[in-house]
C-alpha cells in the first residue's frame, strides 16, 4: 500500500510503498476514502523539517531539553547516534480521515465490513491507503453524510473540545482569535450553541468566510472595528470567553484576549501560540486560563486509545469518541457546514506536490482533502447537471450604414421600462415589428415606441428576412421555445433571463444552434455591463489567489397574484432571476462554476447558494424575500489577495487595497447596465463580431441556475459536468 511520509532530518516528503498493517484485536482495518490535511499542525511539521538543525532546535525547545537530559545520562556520542537515528527516519503525517471497514478484529461488534467510519489519531488515521484503528478512535458515519465531510471528524472534535472547555452559555459573546481551520469550526460550534461570535484574523478572506458561517463580526487584530463590535455586543463589559486558535510566535493574541475579555472571563488555548501572559492584565481581571487537550478525554491515555477501555458516561460525559460522533451528527444535521472550508481536493498520488504548493504559498487553503482511488465507492452518487460544450462561429457582417432592424416578441413591463427606452434613442437602430398575444398591447407598444408595425403573427416576423434580431421578452416558460424558433429562422436573439427552465429546454436551444449553424445568442444578464461595477472591477485589478464573494439579494415579497409565483408553469422565482447573480459572480471571478450547493430556509423562499470555481474561489448568493424593504436590494463583497471590493446597490462602490477608492454616489436611478448591454448587442449584430457574452458562459450560468433546484431536491452539492 502507499503512505505519505516525511524525513524530519532532510525535510524530504514521499509517497512510499509500505506493508499493509495487520488487523489486530480490538480494532478495524480501514481503507481510506478521504483524509484531511491539517493546514495548521501538519504544515508546521513540514516547515520545521525544512529548517536547519539550529532552526529545528529553536522551534522545539522541549525536545532540546530531552536531548540535554540524555547527554547527562548517556553521554554525547550515544545521544548523538540516538538523535540522528530518530531524525533520519521516515515519520507519518495525517490524523483525520474517513474510509470503509475492510476487516474487523476480534472483540469488535459495533461495525462490520463495508461500513463507513470516521477515524482519528496521529498514529492510526494517517495519510495512507489502509490504517488499523482501535475501537475508541473510530465511529460510524451517520447515514447521508458525505465521506469527504466526515473526514473532518478529528479536527471537528478538537474544535468541539475547545468549545467545551470554554463552557459557553446561551446569550454569551465569544471572541475567536485565529480563523484558520480550527477557528472556523469553533465559530460554527459557538453559533450553533446560541453564542454571538466576534472573529479576529489578519486575512480578510477568512474574516469574510467566518461571517458567512455565523460570526457576528470579524476583522484584523489591529482594527478598531473589532473592539467596537465587542463593545456593542457586550455593552462595554467584554466577551465571556476568548478562544485562542492562532499559531505563530506573536504574543498579540494573549494580549488582545486580556484587553477584550470581561472581568473573570475565560481564555481557552486551542492552538499553539505564544503564551507570555501579561501578569497585570490577567491578574486584575482574574482571568481563567484553560488549555484544551486535543480531541477530548482519553487523549494520550493508552488504556483508552489502544486497549479500548471506555470511561463510564456518568463520570466522563464527553470522551474522544463521543466528541467525534457528536461532531459528525452536527454536520449531518446541517448545524455545522464544512463544505465552504474545502479549498482544494487532491488525488492521493499528488500528495507530495500538494504539500509543496501549500508550503510555498502557491495553494492558499483553509482545508485540503486527499481523495483515494476507492473514494467513489463511499460516495452517494452526486447529482450532476450537464454543461454542454458549444461551438462558436463568426457572425455575418451587415452592409455598412444600414440600420439594424429589431423585432420584439413581448412588450410587458420590463421591455417597456428597461429595454425599449434605450433602443428608441440609439442611432442605427430601427424598431421594425412588435409581436404580442393581444392586438391592443401590440398597438400600444407601436404607438409609444415607434415600431413600424405591430402584429400577433410570430411566424410572419420570423419569416421576414429584413429583420436582423429578435428580442424575446415574454413569460419564462416560453423563452426556450421562442429562442429555438428564432435561431432556426437565422435571427440574432436577445432573450431575457432565463434562457431555459429545464435541462431538456437548454438542450433544445443548443440543438437549434447546432442544426441551424446560428449561435448569435445573448441572454439579458445586464449587471456585468453596469458602469459602476465595471469600474470597481478594473480598480480591484487582477488577482493571484482564490477569492470569496458574497452577494446578498434582498428580493422582497411579491404581490399576491404575480405570475412569478406560478412555479408550476413559470419555474421558481430564483429560476427566473438567479441567473443574474450567478452571471455577475462568474464574471467577477473570471470563470464558470464547477459545482453548486443550495439550501432553503424552512417555510419561505429564502435560499443560500454556494458556487465553487476551478481555482478554489467561492461565491455565496443569499437570495432572501423576508428582509426589510428599506434595506438595499443588492449588496456585494469580493475578497481576495488582501483587497476588498464592495458594491452598494449600484449607487456606490469601493475598493480597499493599498489605496482606497470610493465612487461618487450615483443619482437615485441606478444604472444596472441595460443600456451598455444593448449597445454591445447591437454592435455585435451590426459588425458580425463576437456576442457580448460567450455562449459557453451563458450555458454554464443557465446550468448552474438549474442545479440550484437539483441541489435542493438532493441535499448535496451538484457537479456541473461539462460535456461535448
Amino acid at each position: 500500500m502507499k503512505q505519505v511520509v516525511q524525513n524530519y532530518k532532510s525535510g524530504e516528503l514521499a509517497v512510499l510503498d509500505v506493508p499493509v498493517p495487520g488487523c489486530k484485536p480490538g480494532g478495524v482495518l480501514v481503507r481510506s476514502a478521504f483524509s484531511l490535511i491539517s493546514t495548521g499542525t501538519e504544515l508546521m511539521k513540514v516547515s520545521e523539517a525544512g529548517m536547519s538543525m539550529l532552526g529545528k532546535a529553536r522551534s522545539r525547545p522541549d525536545q532540546v531539553a530531552k536531548v540535554m537530559q540524555s547527554v547527562a545520562t548517556n553521554g554525547v556520542p550515544a545521544t548523538y547516534r540516538k538523535v540522528m537515528g530518530k531524525l533520519d527516519s521516515y515519520t507519518p503525517l495525517g490524523y483525520s480521515l474517513c474510509g470503509v471497514v475492510e476487516q474487523v478484529g476480534s472483540g469488535i461488534d459495533d461495525v462490520k465490513v463495508g461500513d463507513v467510519v470516521a477515524c482519528a489519531g496521529n498514529e492510526h488515521a494517517l495519510h495512507a491507503e489502509l490504517n488499523w484503528v482501535p475501537k475508541n478512535l473510530y465511529t460510524p458515519v451517520p447515514d447521508g453524510l458525505a465521506p469527504r465531510h466526515a473526514a473532518f471528524g478529528t479536527v471537528g472534535s478538537i474544535a468541539m473540545q475547545g468549545v467545551r472547555r470554554g463552557e459557553p452559555h446561551l446569550g454569551d459573546v465569544a471572541l475567536v482569535i485565529g480563523l484558520g481551520l480550527i477557528g472556523q469550526l469553533v465559530v460554527q460550534l459557538l453559533a450553533a450553541s446560541g453564542v454571538r461570535v466576534v472573529g479576529v484574523d489578519p486575512d480578510p478572506a477568512r474574516c469574510e468566510l467566518a461571517e458567512r458561517l455565523g460570526a457576528a463580526a470579524c476583522g484584523d487584530p489591529g482594527a478598531a472595528a473589532v473592539e467596537a463590535a465587542v463593545a456593542e455586543l457586550t455593552d462595554g463589559h467584554g466577551v465571556d470567553q476568548v478562544y485562542l486558535a492562532a499559531g505563530g510566535g506573536s504574543n498579540q493574541p494573549v494580549e488582545l484576549a486580556a484587553r477584550l475579555c470581561r472581568d473573570r472571563g475565560r481564555v481557552v488555548d486551542i492552538g499553539k501560540c505564544r503564551l507570555d501572559l501579561p501578569w497585570n492584565a490577567y491578574y486584575e481581571k482574574e482571568l481563567d486560563v484553560r488549555f484544551s487537550r486535543s480531541y477530548g478525554p482519553g487523549r494520550y491515555d493508552p488504556e483508552y486509545e489502544l486497549e479500548g477501555r471506555d470511561y463510564p458516561i456518568g463520570y466522563v460525559r464527553w470522551t474522544e469518541r463521543r466528541n467525534l460522533a457528536c461532531f459528525l451528527d452536527l454536520v449531518a444535521r446541517g448545524s455545522v457546514d464544512v463544505e465552504p472550508l474545502v479549498s482544494h481536493v487532491a488525488d492521493f498520488d499528488d500528495a507530495v506536490e500538494t504539500y509543496q504548493r501549500l508550503k510555498d504559498g502557491e495553494l492558499k487553503a483553509v482545508a485540503v482533502l486527499f481523495r483515494y482511488p476507492n473514494a467513489h465507492a463511499t460516495e452517494v452518487e452526486a447529482p450532476a447537471v450537464a454543461v454542454p460544450a458549444v461551438p462558436v462561429r463568426q457572425g455575418r457582417a451587415r452592409a455598412a450604414g444600414s440600420p439594424v432592424k429589431l423585432a420584439f416578441v413581448g412588450a410587458g413591463n420590463y421591455a417597456t421600462s428597461m429595454l425599449l427606452p434605450h433602443l428608441t434613442r440609439r442611432e442605427g437602430v430601427e424598431l421594425s415589428t412588435v409581436v404580442t398575444t393581444t392586438a391592443l398591447s401590440a398597438a400600444n407598444a407601436r404607438r409609444k415606441f415607434g415600431f413600424a408595425d405591430a402584429t400577433t403573427d410570430l411566424d410572419a416576423v420570423l419569416g421576414d428576412k429584413s429583420i436582423d434580431a429578435v428580442f424575446v421578452v415574454t413569460r419564462h416558460s416560453s423563452h426556450a421555445e421562442l429562442t429555438r424558433k428564432a435561431l432556426h429562422a437565422g435571427k440574432a436573439v436577445f432573450v431575457e433571463k432565463p434562457l431555459a427552465l429545464t435541462e431538456d429546454e437548454l438542450a433544445g436551444v443548443l440543438a437549434a444552434v447546432e442544426e441551424s449553424g446560428n449561435d448569435r445568442l445573448q441572454v439579458g444578464f445586464n449587471r456585468r455591463f453596469a458602469p459602476l461595477l465595471q469600474e470597481a472591477k478594473e480598480r480591484f485589478g487582477a488577482r493571484t489567489g482564490p477569492a470569496s464573494l458574497r452577494y446578498l439579494v434582498n428580493a422582497g415579497r411579491l404581490q399576491h397574484g404575480s405570475w412569478y409565483l406560478k412555479e408550476g408553469t413559470e419555474g421558481s422565482r430564483f429560476a427566473g432571476e438567479g441567473g443574474h447573480f450567478i452571471d455577475t459572480a462568474s464574471w467577477l471571478l473570471g470563470a464558470d462554476p464547477v459545482s453548486v450547493y443550495s439550501v432553503a430556509a424552512s417555510g419561505n423562499e429564502d435560499l443560500q447558494v454556494v458556487l465553487r470555481y476551478p481555482d478554489g474561489s467561492t461565491a455565496t448568493i443569499s437570495y432572501v424575500t423576508t428582509g426589510s424593504a428599506a434595506f438595499p436590494k443588492e449588496t456585494l463583497d469580493l475578497v481576495a489577495d488582501g483587497k476588498v471590493l464592495q458594491l452598494d446597490d449600484f449607487v456606490r462602490a469601493s475598493v480597499y487595497g493599498r489605496k482606497k477608492w470610493v465612487s461618487s454616489r450615483l443619482p437615485k436611478a441606478r444604472d444596472k447596465g441595460q443600456n451598455a448591454e444593448l449597445a454591445a448587442f447591437v454592435k455585435a449584430v451590426r459588425t458580425g463580431g463576437p456576442m457580448p457574452v460567450p455562449l459557453q458562459s451563458l450555458v454554464a450560468t443557465t446550468a448552474a441556475t438549474l442545479a440550484v433546484r437539483a441541489g435542493l431536491a438532493g441535499g448535496a452539492p451538484v457537479t456541473l459536468a461539462r460535456t461535448r
